[in-house]
């Protein structure tokens, strides 16, 4: 049967093109979400953009009908109408609700369309105060779902097959093995011996789910000595090593080594291995808690303590070496890499419409960006490019992502039947003792 679905500023600003997204249905736009997109428009984020874009693309579709009597969306079926909020139907709403709000407004909309149509009305809101409002008024209310996955089934990069002690012999003797099973790519593999559980090998699946082969691009002094402490970390490195999977994703608890593997691994390709021009670091401007403000300085002043958890990696990566065997480079850790071109840090603010050839690019804390920000980050990537996501789904800032609905479990699902793109969900914390309690306790 078909519906209306009344849709929420929040969710253009999300997905600009959520309003396409409902195949053969009708949206309905209150004209109150139009004024606040006109709000919104200004700002230099990406809320700012996704609201111009959203502005763009009614003025695109505006062209082909009226937005009063309703456009069709082709080629799916339904229409798109812009209607307006009448003020004896907002004054019909409980006193705890007067006002002139944006919510208010959009809920006597949803209230006067109810009466109007006979088929259902559903308002989508990524807003779960205004859902629960709605739904205190009897009003179908849903949160935007079309990006979701399902966190209980997201895709963790590895899996457990069991077999026998002569194919985990075979594995020993000529480091790859033909299974029966498919995989999916690049997907690591644990053999484990049917008869003696504790008997095991790692192995990782090519590019086609096939052939699980043994773990051989680590080297054995590690990387710039950083060493995998488990099973999960081994098979990240791997990944992060191999140039064929230009796309690598690793999600985990805080602790796990997520930034500090994608770092170490960039850093050899780029200063030992010369296989990147430069190590590109970005991570989101969200705050934790109550923001600071303005910061005085220049740029790099500015961007200082956003960039600092990076900066504690550098540091923990250079003091691990041997001062005797210290190239001349390395005394200064980051700011002679930076100074000479080979590392770059910036915030992801500045990374639309550029290209980005032949650089080793690693997007820290990836579980606060939208779908729509990933899209755009994974699109800059130019020829002989490495992307690396790292990210805790269980710490994210933003107010209207969740575990289902951020950027990194986005591209995972996504990603995870592409022979381009590897994942890894890192487990044990490695951190400290007391902050692998704090994360399993609190």
């Amino acid at each position: 049967m078909k519906k209306v679905f009344l849709l929420d500023t929040n969710v253009l600003l999300h997905d600009p093109e959520a309003m396409l997204r409902f195949e053969d249905n009708d949206v309905v736009l209150p004209i109150t979400v139009i004024e606040e997109l006109d709000r919104f428009k200004k700002q230099p984020d990406m809320v700012g953009r996704n609201a111009r874009r959203t502005s763009r693309l009614l003025d695109e579709l505006r062209q082909s009908g009226n937005l009063t009597t309703g456009i069709p969306l082709m080629p799916k079926g339904g229409t798109l109408k812009v209607v307006l909020c009448h003020r004896e139907t907002l004054q019909k709403l409980p006193v705890e609700l007067e006002g002139d709000k944006g919510d208010n407004a959009i809920l006597a909309v949803g209230l006067e369309l109810q009466q109007q149509c006979q088929c259902p009305l559903i308002l989508v809101s990524k807003d779960t105060n205004l859902r629960i409002k709605a739904d205190a008024l009897a009003l179908v209310a849903q949160d935007y779902e079309t990006d979701k996955v399902d966190v209980e089934e997201l895709y963790s990069g590895a899996c457990e097959v069991s077999v026998t002690p002569d194919h985990i012999d075979q594995f020993y003797t000529h480091k790859s093995i033909e299974l029966t099973e498919t995989f999916y790519p690049n997907q690591a593999v644990t053999l484990i011996d049917v008869t003696k559980p504790d008997h095991k090998a790692i192995a990782i699946a090519n590019q086609h789910g096939q052939s699980p082969q043994a773990l051989t691009r680590l080297p054995k002094e590690g990387v710039l000595h950083i060493r995998p402490r488990n099973r999960e970390q081994s098979f990240a490195l791997e990944l992060l090593l191999n140039d064929t999977v230009p796309l690598v994703t690793l999600e985990g608890k805080a602790g796990t080594g997520k930034t500090l593997l994608a770092i170490a691994a960039g850093l050899h390709q780029v200063l030992n291995e010369q296989r990147y021009t430069r190590l590109l670091i970005s991570r989101p401007i969200v705050p934790m808690g109550r923001d600071l403000g303005y910061l005085p300085g220049d740029i790099g002043e500015k961007l200082s303590p956003w960039m600092q958890p990076l900066y504690d990696n550098f540091d923990l990566i250079f003091g691990t070496t041997d001062a005797t065997n210290k190239p001349a480079h390395w005394r200064r850790g980051h700011e002679e890499l930076m100074e000479r071109g080979l590392l770059q840090v910036e915030p992801l603010t500045y990374i639309r419409g550029r290209s980005i050839p032949q650089q080793f690019l690693i997007i820290d804390e990836a579980q606060n960006l939208t779908p729509h920000e990933v899209k755009t980050i994974l699109t800059r990537a130019g020829e002989g490019t490495k992307i690396v996501l790292t990210g805790d789904v269980d710490q994210i800032d933003s107010p209207y992502l969740d575990a289902a609905s951020n950027g990194i479990s986005y591209v995972v699902e996504r990603f995870k039947s592409d022979p381009l793109g590897g994942h890894m969900t890192l487990i044990k914390g490695e951190r400290s003792l007391l902050a692998e309690r704090a994360a399993n306790l609190l």
